[in-house]
């Protein structure tokens, strides 16, 4: 099973699974119930990739990811921008005037509270959009509406009343593909690259400070920079850095000294292709 299946969290129907059909249709995706078992499947080799959610346009950044990391010995091989597209489904034949209820994952509901409200649904929080989709399809209840993909939609046997019911256009999750082999593209000059690092700074003054410095003086442009607990003592600060680079380029690997220089712990977890939708 492990070398045509990819690993998500989530129901069947979620933008993990809608993000694993698009980026690898060949594969089987695996549906998870956390975070943890996605990410171990794969370290135990009962996976070959895991597409993983790490931020979102509206809702910020997964912080659950962050900390589960450092635990793994996973590489990320590639990102994925998959563009949100909340549909309002319901029963076949279900008519909008028959809605009273409306249930989804709390950010969803959110994100579409005023295509909500100009209905006049009482809103119900749910565990995944996916989740809400397949408890209505089980209920069959034609007063009862879900936020959730068009996958969802097709997998459970339901009608898309309205796509794009989100509030706000534009709503993007980032994915990570994680691996448990490494695997560098090879650097060429035309093609952008991300490199992604985890990185703890020694106990001096100023050290984050001078950690960063490298990327300054040798213009290497840092895209991201997230910052963690490492442990449950909270004695020492993490920190996620994205980078735009490949460890090949010269400026690149004086950067990297420099940064390993003031860092207690050091680990590149992966070089990748950007995105399209960087640009």
């Amino acid at each position: 099973m492990s070398h045509t299946t990819i690993a998500y969290q989530g129901f069947p129907g979620a933008y993990s699974h809608l993000s694993c059909t698009k980026v690898f249709p060949q594969m089987k995706a695996f549906a998870c119930e956390s975070f943890v078992q996605a990410m171990y499947m794969v370290e135990r080799e009962e996976a070959l990739l895991a597409m993983i959610p790490i931020e979102n346009s509206t809702a910020g950044r997964v912080e659950e990811i962050y900390r589960l990391m450092p635990k793994t010995h996973l590489h990320i091989i590639a990102e994925h921008f998959e563009p949100v597209n909340h549909c309002l489904l319901a029963m076949p034949n279900t008519k909008l005037e028959d809605l009273k209820t409306i249930s989804s994952h709390p950010q969803a509901l959110a994100q579409c509270n005023s295509a909500i409200e100009n209905l006049n649904l009482a809103q119900i929080a749910h565990l995944d959009t996916a989740g809400s989709a397949q408890e209505l399809a089980e209920k069959k209840s034609s007063s009862h509406a879900a936020i959730a993909s068009k996958l969802a939609a097709s997998l459970y046997g339901l009608d898309v009343l309205q796509e794009n019911f989100q509030d706000i256009p534009g709503n993007t999750t980032r994915f990570i593909i994680l691996s448990k082999k490494q695997s560098v593209p090879e650097y060429c000059e035309d093609k952008a690259f991300i490199t992604t690092i985890m990185f703890t700074v020694r106990n001096i003054p100023s050290a984050l400070y001078k950690s960063m410095g490298g990327f300054a003086t040798n213009g290497v442009n840092m895209v991201k920079l997230e910052s963690y607990m490492a442990s449950d003592s909270m004695s020492a600060t993490s920190f996620h850095l994205d980078v735009e680079g490949h460890p090949d380029q010269p400026q690149m690997q004086l950067a990297l000294q420099e940064l390993q220089f003031f860092s207690s712990e050091f680990r590149v977890i992966g070089t990748y292709l950007a995105h399209p939708f960087r640009q």
